[in-house]
């Protein structure tokens, strides 16, 4: 599964112009923190070690990452999910899916063999590495934290990694595994751009015992994260009656979602308060149909009759996408 948000291909086969698209293909915020103007400084000079920390404090705030382990702030959780394999030790690593399909590429070209499992039950004798999205894309399925601990601990007898994506995690604070993360080997991703709404900030973390964490900063280099991103990274993160009122928010608006689908045909089978899977019988149809009105929404090679859907952002975008399912 691709990421989405790129509307070149919709258009280039069915035509209009991107401000005429309701773009649900993403499972990005449509209601993103609102940023404040900047200080010059952040424009005009790199960024201080002083930036750079007052961002990984308001994360480790945000995140509630235990003193014994390590973040690092990265351009995105893409580049980590790119570099995470080139830094593991040589193994093979199993990833629980389906699930979009960065996380496979990322390893396959590091040189490591993939295995291919549908739940970490599932974990072959064989692998070193395991990766997991919790909560995953596209299902919004959740894997508890004790069993994630419980495959991290097999992992480091093998001398590998649990890799948990976090990505959506922000919409409930109780699905994170982050408390074990300085004790066992386990690397968690954190993506800033979905929950707060700003893609376009390209700001990512990774958390993990310091030793792992050192080695990505190595990596990285100096001034990875440019100093806007720093600075509205670390204002946002300690936003947390933002952040509440956005989980209620978020919350409210998915009910209404389910509501179109479900009286359009659809059984809405998994997701998060970011997007929703649904399937019918007719998935690729309607998503064909869909986009011949502009609205466009993510289908997958693994399945004819499963569509997922972003958070229409107002009730106009609502009415919409109503309209269009109506037969």
């Amino acid at each position: 599964m691709k990421h989405g948000g790129d509307l070149t291909q919709a258009m280039a086969e069915f035509g209009g112009a991107a401000d005429e698209w309701l773009d649900l293909s993403t499972g990005i915020n449509p209601w993103p923190w609102p940023i404040r103007k900047l200080p010059d400084s952040a424009w005009q000079r790199l960024p201080s070690r002083a930036d750079e920390q007052a961002l990984l404090a308001a994360a480790r705030a945000a995140y509630r990452v235990p003193e014994a382990a390590g973040i690092v702030a990265a351009p995105g959780t893409q580049a980590l999910i790119q570099l995470l394999p080139r830094l593991a030790v040589d193994g093979a690593v199993a990833i629980v899916g389906p699930t979009y399909n960065e996380h496979s590429a990322a390893w396959s070209d590091a040189g490591h063999a993939i295995a291919a499992i549908k739940d970490l039950s599932e974990l072959p004798a064989h692998v070193t590495h395991a990766v997991i999205v919790n909560p995953n894309n596209p299902d919004g399925r959740v894997t508890d934290p004790d069993r994630l601990v419980e495959v991290a601990a097999v992992l480091q007898r093998r001398g590998g990694w649990l890799v948990i994506d976090e990505a959506f995690a922000d919409v409930d604070a109780h699905i994170s595994a982050v408390a074990s993360c300085g004790k066992l080997p386990i690397v968690i991703l954190r993506s800033f751009g979905k929950f707060y709404g700003l893609a376009g900030i390209r700001l990512g973390f990774a958390i993990g015992t310091p030793d792992v964490v050192n080695g990505i900063r190595h990596v990285l280099g100096p001034w990875a994260v440019s100093g806007p991103a720093l600075s509205i990274g670390a204002r946002a993160l300690n936003d947390a009656p933002w952040a509440m009122q956005t989980r209620v928010r978020l919350a409210a608006q998915v009910i209404k979602l389910d509501g179109i689908l479900l009286n359009a045909g659809f059984e809405v089978v998994g997701g998060t308060s970011l997007y929703r899977l649904a399937r019918h019988p007719e998935a690729a149809a309607l998503h064909r149909r869909l986009a011949q009105k502009y609205i466009w929404c993510r289908s997958f090679d693994w399945s004819r009759e499963m569509l997922r859907f972003g958070l229409p952002h107002d009730a106009e975008a609502l009415d919409r996408l109503a309209a269009a399912l109506a037969p």
